[in-house]
């Protein structure tokens, strides 16, 4: 295979004028380049320059490579470029994944805060409905780095954000809107606002129902996150949902429970940490604590 360096001294030779300039300018002494253009007009064929009294030019080989040299030669100094700018965090791109529920209430307010420190480095957020998606999705290869709950067996790099605590949220009307808190065994009699069995929280409701004693009635089904609140706020029925997916002129009532219902949530990401994703981690330990 050519090597890129030689391609580059056969192209400097060229600009140069001369074997003693090249060589200044590569920082490579002349017998050294001379050896480097003897070895790539072997592995070409034949001669690509031809030597004169003052001087030297292009044969018709040389005349055919010089182009496609340049090119690579180019290509290459821009592929530097392009690293060093990822590097200093000055362009870029970032894969991020997230659940529905944290791209609602969390990552808001980290991207807002990378834009305005990266402001050439784009950001593709990938949101799931369960985090068993988001998780394959990261083992695949497809995510830098994800805001996300995990199960007690997942191993990998991490960093904990605290806690993502859940409250029932019922419209104005509902029996128990007066109380800062309940049991969840007090909703028991309910018909819900449940989410698609695809959803993550689908289960949650689930588990935290049976715990209590009961099998959750089901009013209603969505796949919304932020659509189930609205339509517990409407008097269909209880919902039980992250607190911070909720916005201060929420229309409804939320209510605290009691024993609390929360889940530890982290940002992981894939080790050895490059510059962009180290800086997007700093970020959001910086502006997405739950605690």
């Amino acid at each position: 295979m050519l090597s890129l360096q030689q391609l580059a001294y056969f192209v400097s030779v060229v600009d140069q004028g001369s074997i003693t300039a090249a060589s200044m300018e590569m920082q490579i002494t002349q017998p050294g380049l001379s050896r480097q253009l003897r070895a790539l007009e072997a592995q070409l064929g034949g001669p690509l320059l031809e030597r004169l009294p003052r001087g030297m030019r292009l044969t018709p080989l040389g005349r055919a490579v010089l182009p496609r040299a340049r090119s690579a030669v180019a290509s290459a100094r821009r592929v530097e470029q392009a690293a060093r700018r990822v590097q200093d965090r000055s362009a870029g791109e970032l894969h991020v994944a997230t659940i529905n529920s944290l791209s609602l209430g969390v990552l808001p307010s980290v991207l807002s805060s990378w834009h305005a420190e990266h402001p050439a480095v784009r950001v593709r957020v990938r949101e799931y409905n369960h985090v068993t998606a988001l998780l394959e999705s990261f083992a695949e290869g497809h995510v830098d780095a994800a805001v996300t709950p995990l199960p007690p067996d997942w191993v990998g790099d991490r960093r904990s954000l605290g806690c993502e605590e859940f409250v029932v949220v019922v419209d104005r009307d509902h029996r128990l809107a007066g109380r800062d808190s309940a049991r969840m065994e007090e909703f028991e009699a309910d018909h819900w606002v449940q989410f698609d069995a695809e959803h993550g929280l689908h289960g949650v409701l689930n588990h935290h129902a049976a715990l209590a004693g009961f099998t959750p009635r089901v009013a209603m089904q969505t796949t919304q996150t932020a659509a189930a609140a609205g339509f517990s706020a409407s008097g269909l029925g209880p919902a039980l949902v992250p607190a911070n997916v909720l916005s201060p002129h929420f229309s409804g009532v939320q209510i605290a429970l009691d024993p609390p219902i929360a889940r530890e949530v982290f940002v992981i990401y894939r080790g050895p940490e490059d510059a962009l994703t180290r800086a997007f981690v700093k970020t959001v330990l910086a502006e997405a604590r739950l605690d």
